[in-house]
């Protein structure tokens, strides 16, 4: 049996591999168990280095909240982006005659 190509705007309703199909590899059971350890080393990477700072400057512990918050952030915008790709290929077509 062969597939025809999809185009990269062509994931609609018809199980085209987006994430409401459930085809997306942000949204399997794998992908979200990357999503938390992702999210974990984030945090405890800005974490140690806010601390890192915090011992350089004799800011403490002010650098260390900071970088948690960084952390995590940085982590929610990388898994929505994963779970949410942007759309492309669905733009609106060029208006006839100009």
């Amino acid at each position: 049996m062969t597939q025809t190509p999809r185009s990269p705007g062509d994931s609609g309703r018809d199980g085209g591999g987006g994430p409401a199909s459930g085809g997306g590899a942000g949204t399997s059971s794998a992908g979200l168990a990357g999503m938390g350890v992702q999210f974990l080393i984030a945090i405890l990477l800005f974490l140690f280095l806010g601390k890192w700072v915090d011992g350089r400057l004799g800011t403490a512990p002010w650098f260390m909240i900071v970088g948690v918050f960084a952390g995590a952030g940085a982590s929610m915008v990388a898994m929505y982006r994963k779970v949410f790709p942007p759309e492309t290929g669905k733009s609106d077509p060029p208006e006839a005659g100009s």
